[in-house]
């Protein structure tokens, strides 16, 4: 069995591999085995004798937990077997923090940190009471939008006769008198008085990353913030206009509004608000959105492609979003961006995590090099893509001198790319017959 995120094997014993211990107590659990070595084989260990004895003592003495510590042997060589259980409260070692990620130990630091100190004592940064803010911060054009789109969504019980605190305490936004986090991030007339990185972004580059031509910045609470960079998107950014109003309705512009609408959404509801702003890069190209914080445990980027539970990191953030039906409550985010650019015609889009955050970047044209290796296409198939963009049209016979090849070969190629339906042929049959991109 390979290493992952619960197994990790190691040929002998150094006491560094206590992180890795504190790693699994801090995440899901864990094996760590001492004699086999990266793929699972046994070598053995010779001092199984003494570690079995120190290994109890080390672990309880520098991390304060216990793990069940077993000798195995197979082939009459002896290893060791470290069971670590999951921790409910926040495990350390010499200070420092360590947590699972993959297949890897990593040291967690700044806002990680903190989120996840908050998160082993059941709160999440969100829900924290923002010391510093009165009832006065926040906006109440802000909150009558809100209210006015909670209406059409029928998701929040009747707030008739609520002053702004007590709808705010019906949204858990209060605790008491204190104004929570979350409040200032919706609604505050000015978030980035309390955060400072609460902006957004948006740059326009030309063939590589270091090439910026122009940028801007939008800084409001979440659903100023939603509004704005949309209408930025569409009056500075984008080549074809796009009808933004209502946010709901799809028109054919350089990418899906509906796909935009989500990517922004989730970058939103689902930042890390103690870390960097979120950026938006526009390319000739592409088009892609990145906020900082990793995705939850238990979700990868495979499985945001399917059908998945919503784990939001900002629940309170993410509640008061569905009361006013910006979202729904099903992790369906990112099905719907996938789903709007296979709508559109557009290749899928990427999903990953980088750089401590998360990145959605959607391609304008299924035709790139890149994006034709995805779909299966050979080189000759390639070769002759690029023809088509460059003359419109291709014949058999022009397949066959491209690509010095049969007419077999021709045929089948082009009826594969038919299949993928990345070419249309001809209304002419037989002699004069051609294929276009579709």
């Amino acid at each position: 069995m390979p290493e992952h995120q619960n197994i990790e094997y190691k040929q002998s014993w150094h006491d560094d591999y206590l992180k890795t211990i504190c790693g699994f107590a801090n995440s899901q659990g864990g094996q760590l085995f001492i004699g086999k070595d990266d793929k699972g084989k046994t070598i053995g260990i010779p001092e199984y004798k003494k570690l079995m004895d120190d290994l109890p003592n080390k672990i309880k003495n520098h991390l304060g937990i216990t793990a069940e510590v077993n000798l195995r042997t197979e082939k009459s060589k002896y290893f060791i077997e470290i069971i670590t259980p999951p921790y409910s409260v926040a495990i350390s070692l010499r200070g420092r923090y360590y947590f699972r990620t993959g297949s890897t130990t990593a040291e967690l630091t700044g806002s990680a940190l903190n989120e996840f100190l908050l998160r082993k004592s059941g709160r999440t940064w969100d829900d924290v009471v923002e010391d510093r803010a009165t009832i006065n911060d926040i906006d109440e054009n802000s909150i009558a939008e809100f209210l006015k789109a909670s209406k059409k969504s029928g998701r929040l019980p009747d707030t008739n006769g609520l002053n702004i605190s007590e709808l705010l305490e019906k949204l858990r936004l209060m605790n008491g008198s204190q104004i929570k986090r979350a409040a200032i991030i919706l609604f505050g007339k000015d978030p980035g008085k309390f955060y400072p990185n609460i902006f957004v972004k948006i740059g326009r580059f030309g063939k590589s990353d270091d090439d910026l031509k122009f940028q801007e910045v939008e800084e409001g609470n979440l659903f100023h913030n939603l509004q704005e960079v949309l209408h930025q998107l569409d009056r500075k950014f984008f080549t074809k206009p796009i009808d933004f109003e209502g946010l709901l309705r799809i028109e054919k512009g350089e990418y899906p509004v509906a796909a935009l609408r989500e990517m922004l959404l989730n970058a939103l509801v689902h930042r890390s608000y103690s870390g960097a702003p979120i950026q938006i890069r526009i390319y000739d190209d592409k088009f892609s959105i990145w906020n900082e914080g990793t995705l939850p445990e238990g979700l990868t980027n495979e499985i945001l492609k399917h059908q998945h539970p919503s784990l939001p990191r900002n629940p309170i953030i993410a509640d008061v979003c569905f009361k006013g039906g910006y979202i729904d409550s099903w992790g369906r985010g990112t099905l719907k961006i996938i789903s709007a650019c296979k709508e559109a015609s557009l290749p899928e889009p990427e999903l990953k995590e980088i750089h401590g955050g998360f990145s959605v970047t959607l391609f304008k044209d299924i035709f790139t090099e890149d994006q034709l290796y995805k779909l299966g296409l050979n080189k000759r198939q390639i070769k002759a893509v690029r023809f088509l963009k460059e003359k419109n049209r291709i014949t058999n016979k022009d397949y066959q001198q491209l690509n010095n090849c049969s007419r077999n070969t021709a045929t089948n190629d082009l009826a594969n790319l038919l299949e993928k339906g990345l070419i249309s042929t001809s209304n002419i049959q037989g002699a004069g017959s051609y294929y276009t991109l579709k």
